[in-house]
């Protein structure tokens, strides 16, 4: 039995609620975690690959047989992307407070406006405000940073490349699925970032075990949590809920991660930050927003939409 017009489908609004709280928790684990930065981004995406892996391989068998030197080729330079994204980013949140590292990478949206204009695409003026604002905000939150610590600094630049290597991450995603599967795009990404990100450890002498159970659980709950859960929820809701409703329900990560980190870790962000972080995610929402309105806009008069 379907709900009526306007009432909101409970197990969307359940699943977006899970999301919420699974991707929340990432940045606050992390923190936590008694364990090189390095070695925690590696051991998410080999233990998600663990799991995702077997499943792939016997369900999209055929699918991998078939794709073409085109579709690995993404695949796998989404792949480095997304390993730029978890070595940028997992640093920043033990750098950093979470809340600046979690608003700061949530940028994403503002880089991939850039990266459009750079493919020569015209942007509609209210994505240029909404990336005006959002810069306005990393750069007041950044500023008030500089007068508290220098690695609170390096926390937050990485936090904002972090950002960066997202949305190269997922532009390359968009057009690797355009012909094969999400299942069969996510193996192989994960796949390649798990082998770029071991190859780093390795070289690095970073310590991959001897950690407490404690610091496991951790990992695991980044696995089962964020990786997996989060993501999967998400995907599940986007059958329901538009994608512009999903991309600004993500920004709720940004307050969620700092409930969460001054709950449970007891980390207060600083004072001075919470304007620019405020404006920041009001920046980014209004990118997202915007970006779709105009899309829509464009749609409705029949006009090709980038």
């Amino acid at each position: 039995m379907s709900n009526p017009p306007g009432r909101p489908d409970p197990l969307a609004v359940g699943s977006l609620a899970v999301a919420v709280v699974a991707v929340s928790s990432s940045a606050p684990l992390i923190a936590f975690a008694v364990a090189p930065a390095l070695a925690i981004a590696f051991w998410r995406n080999a233990l998600s690959l663990t799991v995702l892996g077997p499943y792939s391989l016997i369900r999209r068998r055929d699918e991998f047989g078939a794709m073409s030197r085109r579709d690995v080729s993404f695949c796998a330079l989404a792949g480095v992307a997304l390993a730029a994204h978890f070595a940028f980013w997992v640093p920043s949140a033990k750098l950093t407070t979470v809340a600046a590292s979690t608003a700061l990478v949530a940028t994403q949206p503002v880089w991939q406006g850039l990266i459009a204009v750079a493919q020569r695409r015209r942007l509609p003026v209210v994505t240029w405000v909404g990336i005006g604002i959002a810069v306005l905000g990393a750069v007041l939150a950044t500023g008030a940073d500089i007068g508290h610590s220098g690695s609170a600094v390096l926390g937050d630049v990485l936090a904002l490349l972090g950002g960066v290597a997202a949305a190269v991450y997922t532009a390359l995603g968009e057009r690797a699925r355009s012909t094969i599967s999400t299942t069969t795009y996510t193996t192989i990404c994960y796949g390649v970032c798990a082998v770029l990100l071991l190859a780093v450890c390795l070289v690095g002498g970073v310590r991959l075990g001897g950690y407490p159970g404690t610091t496991w659980l951790a990992i695991l709950g980044l696995v089962v949590g964020a990786q997996l859960l989060g993501h999967s929820m998400f995907n599940y809701a986007l059958r329901r809920v538009s994608a512009t409703t999903v991309s600004v329900l993500i920004l709720l990560e940004v307050p969620g991660a700092a409930l969460i980190a001054w709950l449970w870790l007891g980390q207060t962000p600083r004072p001075a930050a919470l304007p620019g972080l405020a404006l920041l995610v009001v920046g980014v929402a209004v990118v997202v927003v915007g970006g779709a309105y105009a899309g829509a806009r464009r749609r409705a008069a029949g006009e090709p939409v980038g």
